[in-house]
């Protein structure tokens, strides 16, 4: 499985071009002026792994699947967005529907793109947005709590749940906090995702940096890293406009571009690990001469449930999986050769799926 990731941001902080740069295509129309993007705009892109191309190698595949990412391109929202200011009600619709947000800030000056405050103020970007999405949550708890009146009165167990996860997310949202930060319990786990609250999405702070501050950030960057830290959440620094013209290279032309950039590699990549760490997720690889694939998988995910990403059948019918680490599949130089080194072992149910486990299923249809 992939994920969904909305990127969101006021208007004119580059989410448009990130976009665009990341799906390496120009569906999301970048221009100086704000809610250039109307309908959220949808691209899957390859999620890059260098494991796979050893491995694929080493087993001589003839075809490489690597897992996918979605990215979803939200419209601008500014101030007021809750009450439906600007194009608020859809932006508010579209990021219910993503696992994870990417929020976009601009951490760059240049007076000839403007910015909708008239100032470069990141943090106060970010607390634009966080803002908006808590009174939005508000408003959407007041009306369901309104409307569980009737079946709490007849003791309906269902809606006696809801009425109390709202109410702590209420009681913390009140206090001028995110939703995210209710303790939920496993048992509470189902009905509190059910909620689709906007504030308990988890978050990507991403700086828009120049050119010049790719590799290392800026002023504003760090005060954005220093906000993230308090709250307990992700950041990264990308040049949009370096990714852009990455987006237009072939690989050789990119590595060469990147070395003289002064970065290890393309933000697309430092972007996604730090999503798939957002969302507690890992991968793990099938591997055979027909095709070299990747899967992924949320940490702490079994052996039958890991096999059911490839196929239903796979995990109803799970005997047991053959499970080579990637460090023994490329030191005993492939499958035969972990066999005979007594590398492959054979896992049952009960067996957690690590990260960068060769996996083959054994099951009865």
């Amino acid at each position: 499985m992939g994920f969904k990731m909305g990127i969101v941001g006021l208007p004119n902080v580059g989410k448009s071009t990130l976009f665009n740069a990341l799906t390496k295509t120009a569906a999301a129309q970048a221009a100086n002026f704000p809610f250039c993007t109307i309908e959220p705009n949808v691209g899957e892109v390859a999620v890059p792994d260098a494991r796979l191309d050893t491995l694929a190698e080493i087993a001589g595949s003839k075809q490489i699947i690597p897992t996918r990412m979605t990215f979803v391109d939200i419209a601008g929202l500014v101030k007021g967005a809750s009450k439906g200011e600007g194009l608020g009600n859809q932006f508010l619709a579209n990021i219910r529907e993503v696992d994870a947000i990417a929020h976009v800030l601009r951490c760059f000056e240049d007076g000839d793109v403007t910015h909708v405050e008239g100032r470069v103020d990141p943090v106060e970007d970010a607390e634009v947005i966080e803002t908006e999405l808590m009174l939005a949550d508000l408003e959407s708890i007041e009306k369901r709590r309104a409307g569980l009146v009737r079946k709490l009165k007849g003791n309906d167990k269902e809606a006696q749940q809801q009425d109390r996860l709202l109410a702590a997310a209420q009681e913390v949202l009140e206090e001028g906090k995110p939703a995210r930060l209710v303790e939920v319990s496993e048992d509470d786990a189902k009905a509190w995702k059910g909620l689709q609250l906007l504030t308990t999405k988890p978050i990507l702070y991403v700086c828009n940096v120049d050119e010049g501050s790719a590799a290392s950030g800026n002023e504003f960057s760090a005060r954005v890293e220093k906000m993230a830290a308090e709250q307990g959440a992700a950041m990264v620094i990308i040049s949009a406009q370096i990714e852009e013209e990455i987006s237009q290279l072939d690989a050789e032309e990119a590595a060469m571009f990147l070395e003289e950039m002064g970065l290890e590699e393309a933000g697309l990549d430092r972007l996604i690990r730090a999503g798939h760490k957002l969302l507690n997720l890992e991968t793990y690889f099938t591997v055979g001469p027909k095709e070299a694939r990747a899967w992924t998988i949320r940490v702490g995910t079994t052996a039958p449930k890991a096999a059911g990403v490839i196929h239903g059948d796979f995990e109803k019918g799970f005997i047991r999986a053959e499970t080579i680490a990637f460090d023994d599949f490329v030191a005993c130089k492939g499958e035969q050769g972990a066999k005979e080194a007594g590398k492959m072992r054979a896992e049952g149910k009960s067996y957690v799926v690590k990260d960068g486990d060769v996996l083959h299923f054994l099951f009865n249809t």
